[in-house]
């Protein structure tokens, strides 16, 4: 007990720190952002422009005052742009996506509406209740700028919810750029014990050589996520009942008697799950090929250099720390979910994993000038360990894999073909198999996409193993999971819709069928799912339209609504030049159904078929959104149904939040 609560202190000691340095760092950016505006407002004030091209001291030309932006993700070839839109709060802003179940409270464990299975093979500690509001290698950012660009983000909203997000990247010459960004979640919510306090934080950069042949990428990440545990409300009547107006009055199920204290950098959180995830990539590579250099004029050469072969390596780091923690257990909820006698003593849980992987690979670009064309051959080695309660674990894993893509120059066709297995360790006999055939048509039918998957994998350790002070399972009976998955998507900017069918069989589905137990599907069932968007115009009106339709075929342990929609209609028009301006409404809705029920002490959410949650009005919120150059602003009241019906539930006894007022505001810069 005693070095438990060292730990504690050492972490608490540790967020400290770490929120010392943040608040350090906004100063300094805040500095830089004030000194920019000061300089633009003199050089204004003196007849100059902000955006007019000087020469310094030495009568050499600057670059004029305008932005280049581009971004990259890991091992893809296509370069995407920021995103500055207004239309989509849950998107730039927010980064949740509007498909997602929440329970309740910002920040709060989460899930996707559409049936998402996992489709990667190989190791997988299974804790994502809160992978949408974090970092990973897959959605890092390696960044492109001609010049330093700063971004700032604040959200403050009803019951003292507040969100911060700091970006910042530049290249300090063409050869070298780095990137930073932070996030903050704060909501204490409106029922007890429900305060989520998480810090995310992302760290990426870019090298390459003179002579263009060596390269080197860095991804760096670290999610902490501190969730407050209320179990859910006791009686969902008391929802109705005029003695509960107030929602930290109704009784919950976990923290019932505990206080929190919570502020924005620091929170006493009495039931609590604990998550900190950390990430390490660190990839080099050297090319041979064939360099020229253009003369572009009589004072300007560059050098172009096309790679023909490469050899790449890569090392990475990751790290899961998983924590539960319980100083006053409620008997009935406890005795009624896990099946413990209540002795008095703290509950609490920890698994902590640490994985290094070290991968080579051979990549044959075959035409010269079209790195989106390569041949890619290579070979990982893993090696995970992974420390509990009351035992440990260590196991290693050999993955050979390979790529062929082809996108042409012309940006009509993308093919991709991708494989993956696990010839030896703890793994061994996971696979996984992807091809994709991309084509644009035309400006009138856009462009279309068919693709398939299938992956043959281990089910995520939590679904094997779990230990808390109070009892430990092992589950020894689970067999691989196969999923297949066919897609067809039609994308078209022209007529405004997306369209995306996915097709699923599944076999060996793994999932929590208690609150503490493990089990898989008997037989194979299949699942279609379809999505569907459309914009809609009449002159300065826009109806944006969402769908999904999900059905099962087969007996099938999942829990999904057939259902699922939003609309958003809005007058949108750009006004005095500089005011892009768009208010509207928002509705969101969902048939019943035999929603998911959610385990705090192994965060994760359980197959149940007793309980049926249906909405008893459609999720409504008005807004105002603009824009005015590199200002942004998002107003938005939220839960307008509250005001004549029942709170929605995400899940059996988590009901969303009452009407909730936000004001989100985003500025960039440019230095």
């Amino acid at each position: 007990m005693h070095t438990f609560q060292l730990a504690q202190k050492k972490q608490e000691t540790k967020h400290r720190m770490r929120s010392f340095i943040i608040t350090f760092l906004l100063l300094v950016i805040m500095s830089q952002v004030k000194a920019q505006i000061t300089s633009r407002f003199s050089n204004m004030g003196s007849g100059g422009s902000s955006s007019r091209t000087t020469k310094d001291s030495s009568s050499k030309n600057q670059a004029p005052d305008t932005l280049t932006i581009t971004y990259r993700r890991l091992g893809e070839p296509t370069d995407y742009k920021m995103d500055s839109s207004i239309a989509d709060f849950n998107g730039p802003f927010l980064r949740v996506p509007a498909n997602y179940i929440y329970l309740g409270n910002n920040g709060s464990p989460a899930r996707p509406v559409a049936f998402t299975p996992r489709m990667t093979a190989g190791f997988d500690a299974g804790f994502h209740s809160f992978d949408p509001y974090g970092f990973n290698h897959d959605n890092a950012r390696i960044y492109y700028t001609n010049r330093p660009y700063s971004e700032l983000n604040y959200m403050i909203g009803s019951q003292q919810e507040q969100q911060l997000g700091v970006l910042h990247t530049q290249n300090r010459t063409d050869r070298f750029n780095f990137g930073f960004e932070y996030q903050k979640i704060y909501a204490p919510g409106y029922f007890r014990s429900q305060t989520t306090n998480h810090n995310i934080y992302r760290l990426t950069g870019r090298y390459n050589s003179r002579d263009k042949r060596y390269n080197a990428t860095l991804s760096y990440f670290y999610n902490k996520y501190a969730n407050g545990e209320n179990g859910g409300i006791r009686n969902d009547d008391d929802l109705d009942n005029p003695r509960y107006s107030q929602r930290k009055t109704i009784d919950v199920n976990l923290g019932n008697d505990a206080s929190t204290t919570s502020s924005l950098f620091n929170s006493t959180i009495p039931v609590k799950s604990s998550i900190d995830q950390a990430g390490f990539l660190f990839m080099q590579s050297y090319d041979w090929g064939k360099g020229d250099t253009i003369h572009v004029n009589d004072t300007t050469d560059v050098y172009k250099f096309d790679p023909v072969f490469r050899v790449q390596y890569t090392f990475k780091l990751n790290k899961d720390q998983v924590a539960y923690l319980d100083p006053t257990p409620d008997t009935f909820f406890y005795t009624t979910h896990y099946g413990w006698a209540y002795s008095g003593d703290t509950i609490r849980a920890q698994h902590n994993f640490r994985t290094i992987s070290n991968d080579l690979s051979l990549v044959q670009f075959p035409i010269r000038g079209n790195q989106a064309h390569f041949i890619t051959a290579g070979a990982r080695i893993e090696n995970t360990t992974g420390t509990f309660l009351d035992s440990d674990i260590k196991f290693s894993n050999l993955a050979l894999h390979g790529e062929y893509r082809n996108k042409t120059k012309n940006q009509k066709w993308d093919f991709q073909a991708l494989g993956e297995l696990y010839m030896a360790g703890e793994n061994q006999g996971d696979y996984s198999v992807s091809g994709m055939l991309s084509r644009y048509l035309n400006p009138t039918l856009g462009n279309v996409k068919l693709a398939f998957s299938n992956v043959n994998r281990e089910p995520s350790y939590v679904y094997k193993y779990f230990s808390s002070n109070y009892d430990s399972w092992y589950n020894s009976n689970l067999a691989k999971e196969n999923i297949s998955k066919l897609q067809f998507i039609a994308d078209n900017p022209k007529l405004k819709y997306n369209l995306t069918v996915n097709y699923y069989i599944i076999g060996n589905y793994t999932y929590m069928s208690s609150y503490y137990k493990s089990a898989q599907a008997d037989a194979i069932f299949n699942m279609l799912e379809i999505m569907f968007s459309k914009k809609f115009t009449w002159r300065h009106w826009n109806w944006y339209a969402d769908f999904t339709f999900q059905q099962v075929h087969g007996t099938a342990p999942v829990n999904i609504p057939t259902l699922w929609t939003r609309h958003r209609i809005a007058y949108e028009n750009r006004l005095f030049n500089n005011l892009n301006l768009m208010v509207g409404v928002e509705a969101k809705y969902m048939t019943a159904y035999d929603a998911d029920d959610y385990s705090p002490i192994i965060g994760q959410f359980v197959y149940q078929t007793t309980q049926k949650v249906q909405y008893y009005a459609p999720d409504l919120a008005a807004f105002l959104h603009f824009r005015i150059k590199s200002f942004n602003a998002f107003i938005r009241t939220e839960n307008l149904n509250t005001f004549f019906a029942t709170n929605n539930f995400a899940g059996p006894h988590y009901p969303y939040n009452n009407f909730q007022f936000r004001l989100g505001l985003r500025w960039w810069f440019v230095n």
